[in-house]
């Protein structure tokens, strides 16, 4: 009936995941539709949280050794 928001529901606005921005050429800065360019940090009035725009973290997998995977 109802669905679990992506990436968990505490989600702290930052304009780098925001429907209305898009990264610079550099990477570093963000630009707004509203404000031009802003921190990746920064959020204002109009901030719309667009799920698609946001990276995950990388989980870091176990080390295994060559014994895990024989059948001896």
């Amino acid at each position: 009936m109802f669905k679990k928001p992506l990436y968990g529901s505490k989600v702290a606005p930052a304009c780098a995941y925001c429907a209305h921005g898009a990264p610079t050429a550099d990477s570093k800065m963000i630009l707004c539709r509203h404000r031009g360019v802003v921190s990746p940090y920064y959020a204002c009035r109009k901030y719309q949280y667009d799920p698609l725009l946001r990276v995950p973290h990388r989980q870091s997998l176990p080390h295994f050794d060559p014994k895990d995977f024989s059948l001896d």
